[in-house]
Parts: structure tokens; C-alpha cells; sequence
């Protein structure tokens, strides 16, 4: 027999990647429909229609536990396919959700976790318009797969990044990955942790309507594998350095200190509520202010710029003054996390 599949291999990160690369990609041979296709690994696919162009996505959702300080998987599901329409630039129309249930989950916690899924869409708001349902005997309690499709004036793709461009995040980063851990661990604190689960149609929409969608260059979530394995992304497929300061991240108090007792990087772990954004360097306060005009993005910040040097790299300006590279991580330290 050869090699196994690990949890590892859907963490995010270089791991996982190489799982897409050397097997997905290689394997599949019909991987665009004329737009932006699977070779792209972005967080969707383009499809021309008369002079916009459909976004489709798709999403599956494993976290454990169903519910966790901040959200539940039901809100994460719709919030996770939102955002991946989102930051290709696309305002989203319908989802479509299907659910694998285990054999002996509580009616309750179904009807819990689709009340969260209907909440959740109204916000943005977007309909669910389609689904499918399988109960199986294992026990899994329950996955969720949802699928998105929205329409785009002009397609934003993670690999547009150019040289003295502005580098965005819309607010603190690994709120998800380390509310989720300490809940597993058991870790409390005087304030509690909680997720960032969110849809950010609404934050993306503010920053276009403010500076024009031709001035936003690359956009990307920092779900699995946070904020170290998004800027890398970015940085290797615009083929372009990206340079960050420490000292310009947000992070809450309370994240960097479970993260420190978990022994995990806060760079390195799931959002699910964030949008990075890579815009043209003369509009970038123009995005910042309208980014801190909204509720989920108001503690958004401009992190770094886009750099020649160091191509395909991602250098992080510590606190001290010095520099080392941001690394993308094998995968995201904490599992189920999404």
C-alpha cells in the first residue's frame, strides 16, 4: 500500500498544498470553464457571463465541536462560502447546503444549527436555495458542505499583488484558531475568547464602493493556516515580496496570551471572519477608513506593503527591528478547525 491520507493534508498550508499539486491537480483533467479555473487553486472559479462573471465555490465544514464560543458550524458554513465569494470580488446570490448526519444526532442540534445557517444568511443576505441531506451510521455528529455563486463586475484573484501596493487586514487576527483551542484545553481567561465567524460581503463592498474594485489588486480569507499561509499566497503566485510589521497586526491581548501558553503562533491559526487585502498604494487610507467604518472591520489596519525583493516570500519586521521570514506553516496547528 502506499502512502495514507492525514489530517494534515486538509490543514491548509504546504502540506495540503502538495496534496492539491502532486495528486488533485494531476488527476483532474476539465479545470476551468474560461475564467479562473482549479490550476488557479484560488478561493473560487470564474465563469464569463455577457460582460460579469459567475463566482462558484465550495466549502466543506468539519469543526469539532458543533458549537463554539462565537459560533457554531452552521453559522461557519454560510460565513466560510460568503467570504470565499467575497474576496474574489463577487456580491453572492444563492448557496446551496448539504449535510452528512450521524446516525443518533439530537433533532434539537439540527434544528439549532439551521437556525444559525438561516440567521447567518440574512445578514448578508443570501438564500439557501438547494441542498441535500445523508444520515450515515459512523459517528461523526455532523459535516456541513456548502456551495456559493455570486456575480462579479471584475474578478479579484489572489495573484494580483503589485510592487509598493498597500497590505490590508480588515481587523485582530487568529481570533478563530485560538478561541477554538482554548475551548478544547479548557484554557479561561478574565475575557472570554471567542471566534470571528462572519460573513464580510459588507467590509469588501465598503472598500470597493470607496476606491473602486480596479484599485483592489488580491484578496484572500486567512482561514486555514491564518495569516502566515494567506500572505504567502499571495506573495508566491503575484510573484512578488511582501513585507509586514509586527507591530502593525492586531491581535487581541487575550489571543497573544493563549497563544503563548498553547505554545502556538497566532499567525499560523484559522480566521474566519477577516479579509486580507492587497490594494494600490494611493487609496490605501481611503481603504482603511471605509474598512473602520463598518462593525466587523473596525479594528482593521494597513500591516505592510508589497516589496521587489524576496520574491515569492513574506518578510515579517519584528518589534525590535529586526527581520526574518513569515514562513508558511505545514498546516494549521490546531485540527477541525473549520
Amino acid at each position: 500500500m502506499g502512502e495514507k491520507i492525514k489530517l494534515e493534508h486538509g490543514a491548509g498550508g504546504e502540506i495540503m498544498e502538495e496534496l492539491l499539486r502532486d495528486v488533485i491537480l494531476k488527476t483532474l483533467t476539465l479545470k476551468s470553464a474560461g475564467g479562473i479555473g482549479l490550476d488557479a487553486l484560488d478561493d473560487g472559479a470564474t465563469i464569463p457571463f455577457g460582460d460579469k462573471h459567475l463566482v462558484f465555490t465550495i466549502d466543506g465544514h468539519t469543526v469539532k465541536p458543533l458549537f463554539f464560543p462565537g459560533g457554531d458550524i452552521g453559522r461557519l458554513a454560510v460565513s466560510g462560502t460568503v467570504n470565499d465569494l467575497a474576496v474574489m470580488g463577487a456580491q453572492p446570490l444563492a448557496l446551496a447546503n448539504s449535510m452528512i448526519i450521524g446516525e443518533g444526532l439530537d433533532m434539537e442540534v439540527l434544528e439549532r444549527v439551521l437556525r444559525s445557517m438561516d440567521e447567518t444568511a440574512k445578514e448578508v443576505p443570501v438564500p439557501i436555495v438547494t441542498g441535500d441531506t445523508k444520515v450515515v451510521e459512523d459517528p461523526i455528529e455532523m459535516f456541513v458542505i456548502t456551495a456559493g455563486i455570486g456575480i462579479a463586475e471584475r474578478p479579484i484573484s489572489d495573484a494580483g499583488a503589485k510592487v509598493g501596493d498597500a497590505v490590508l487586514v480588515s481587523g485582530t487576527i487568529g481570533d478563530h484558531g485560538i478561541a477554538l483551542m482554548s475551548h478544547r484545553e479548557g484554557i479561561a481567561f478574565e475575557t472570554e475568547l471567542k471566534s470571528d465567524v462572519a460573513p464580510i460581503w459588507d467590509v469588501v463592498k465598503a472598500v470597493a464602493d470607496a476606491i473602486g474594485w480596479e484599485n483592489i489588486h488580491a484578496m484572500k480569507d486567512p482561514t486555514r493556516a491564518g495569516l502566515s499561509n494567506a500572505l504567502n499566497e499571495i506573495a508566491r503566485k503575484s510573484n512578488v515580496g511582501i513585507l509586514v510589521r509586527e507591530a502593525d497586526i492586531p491581535i487581541r491581548p487575550e489571543v497573544r496570551a493563549a497563544s503563548e501558553m498553547l505554545g502556538i503562533s497566532p499567525y499560523d491559526v484559522a480566521n474566519e471572519g477577516k479579509v486580507v487585502m492587497v490594494v494600490a498604494k494611493d487609496y490605501a487610507e481611503e481603504a482603511l477608513e471605509a474598512m473602520r467604518k463598518t462593525e466587523k472591520g473596525k479594528n482593521a489596519a494597513i500591516i505592510g506593503e508589497v516589496i521587489p525583493e524576496y520574491r515569492g516570500k513574506v518578510i515579517l519586521e519584528t518589534g525590535i527591528g529586526g527581520k526574518r521570514f513569515m514562513e508558511p506553516p505545514e498546516g494549521d496547528p490546531v485540527p477541525r478547525i473549520c
